[in-house]
C-alpha cells in the first residue's frame, strides 16, 4: 500500500512539474502590471505585417479586435482603436533558408513585444500599454526585457510609448495592414 501511494505522490509530483513548465511563459510580468498572460492564446492570433533588418525577421499579430478595426478601416478611416485591441511582435534572428538560399525565415527566437488598448487603465500613455519579454532558451521562459537589451527597452507597461508617440495620429499604432 506504502509503495502505492508513493507512486501516486511521485506521479503527482511529476505532473506538478510538467503544468508549471507548461505554464511558465505566462508567469513572466512587467512593473505597471501588463502580464504574458494577458495575451495568452497570441501565437493563433491573425497576421497584420511582417518586418526585418538585416539581423531580425518579425511577424506583427492581432487579436480579433485589432483584425476588425484593421478590416473596418483603420487608421484611415480616422476611427480609434477599441479598448481591448491588442497587437503582439514576435522577433527571431534571421538566417538563411537551407531550401531556398535567397529567402529569409526564422531562426532562434529572441523575444515578443506586446501592446494593448484600454483607455482607462494606461491613460497617462495614450491608451496603451506595451510590453517586451525576452526569451531565454536554456529554460524556456520569457522575462521582462530591460534597459541592457539592444535597443535598450524600458520594463513597466510604459516601455513602448516614448517610441509610438510619433504614431499619434494612428491611434499609437505603426503598423499597416496589407492588402489581400
Amino acid at each position: 500500500m506504502q509503495k502505492g501511494v508513493l507512486a501516486g505522490m511521485v506521479s503527482f509530483a511529476l505532473l506538478a512539474g510538467l503544468l508549471v513548465a507548461a505554464n511558465g511563459r505566462y508567469t513572466a510580468k512587467v512593473p505597471g502590471g501588463l502580464a504574458f498572460s494577458e495575451f495568452r492564446g497570441y501565437e493563433a492570433w491573425q497576421t497584420i505585417s511582417v518586418s526585418r533588418h538585416e539581423k531580425v525577421l518579425a511577424v506583427i499579430l492581432g487579436n480579433p479586435a485589432m483584425i476588425t478595426a484593421y478590416q473596418a478601416g483603420f487608421p484611415g478611416n480616422g476611427k480609434l482603436v477599441p479598448d481591448g485591441a491588442k497587437m503582439a511582435k514576435v522577433h527571431w534572428t534571421a538566417k538563411q533558408n537551407e531550401f531556398f538560399p535567397d529567402a529569409t525565415v526564422p531562426g532562434e527566437l529572441l523575444n515578443v513585444d506586446f501592446m494593448v488598448k484600454d483607455s482607462k487603465r494606461f491613460a497617462d500613455s495614450g491608451g496603451r500599454g506595451y510590453a517586451v519579454f525576452d526569451y531565454d532558451s536554456a529554460s524556456d521562459t520569457f522575462k521582462p526585457g530591460t534597459s541592457a537589451n539592444t535597443p535598450a527597452q524600458g520594463n513597466d507597461a510604459k516601455c513602448g510609448f516614448a517610441c509610438h508617440t510619433q504614431a499619434k495620429t494612428t491611434d499609437y499604432v505603426f503598423t499597416r495592414y496589407g492588402r489581400r
